[in-house]
Order: structure tokens, then C-alpha cells, then sequence
């Protein structure tokens, strides 16, 4: 076998491992924290999906600043400017907080949010839940 095969080879090899590597990790960190924190889990999500350019950010859509440090006190127990009957988020109560209803694309007014983009995944909609279930407390 000529140096420039091998060579192919081995790096072929490389890569594989690699991949192999990348999906062990991958499959134990998508897995929905049972207990997750405000800080460290949830307002992360809503930097990445939603506190964006011309979305939930300094000119708050709805008056809804998702940004870091504005996001919890303009969530949890804020009635919603489109259903004003339901809270943003009700500690305790995921199935009917505003939040859950427009992530999973179950509320009646407006559209499914991330509004444009990719839907958030299954685990962090998880996440989000399991924190409005335990109290949707701001650690």
C-alpha cells in the first residue's frame, strides 16, 4: 500500500473515532435535566433561540426582553400580552403557562415561537417544563 493511501486510510479511521466519540457525549447531555437551573440551563436557551436580533431582546417583542438579567422578571408571573388570562410563565403550572403553549405550538394567538426559526428541541422544551413544574425558580 502506497504512503498516500495509508495515509487516506488513517485519516478515515480518525474520523470515525471521532464521529463514535462525538455521539457517546452527544446522547448523556441531551437528556432533559430533572431539576434545571434558571441560570445555567434555561436562560442559555433563550440567549441561542430567542434574545436575538429583532426578536425577544432590548426591543422586546410584546414587551418581552428575553435577554440575560431581563428575562425572569419579564416571565414568571406576568400575564401575557396576547392572552392576558394566562401568565407567561405560572410557577408550578408548565401545561398552562403562555411560554409552554407558543414553544409547543398550542397557543391561539400568534405563531409557534421561536417565530421564523428552528423549533427549540424536545429536551429543552423538557427543560423549560421541568423548571416552571419545580417552581420556576431564578437560580
Amino acid at each position: 500500500m502506497n504512503a498516500r493511501r495509508m495515509m487516506g486510510l488513517c485519516l478515515c479511521l480518525g474520523l470515525l473515532a471521532l464521529a463514535r466519540c462525538k455521539s457517546a457525549t452527544t446522547t448523556t447531555s441531551d437528556q432533559p435535566k430533572a431539576n434545571p437551573s434558571f441560570q445555567n440551563d434555561i436562560q442559555p436557551i433563550f440567549n441561542s433561540s430567542c434574545a436575538i436580533s429583532s426578536c425577544h431582546n432590548a426591543t422586546a417583542q410584546a414587551g418581552l426582553d428575553l435577554s440575560a438579567g431581563k428575562a425572569y422578571s419579564t416571565l414568571v408571573n406576568v400575564a401575557s400580552t396576547e392572552v392576558p388570562a394566562l401568565m407567561r410563565v405560572s410557577p408550578g403550572d408548565a401545561t398552562n403557562s403562555y411560554l409552554v403553549m407558543k414553544l409547543e405550538n398550542r397557543q391561539t394567538v400568534g405563531g409557534r415561537m421561536p417565530f421564523g426559526g428552528n423549533p427549540l428541541s424536545a429536551t429543552q422544551i423538557q427543560n423549560i417544563k421541568n423548571w416552571i413544574n419545580n417552581g420556576a425558580n431564578g437560580n
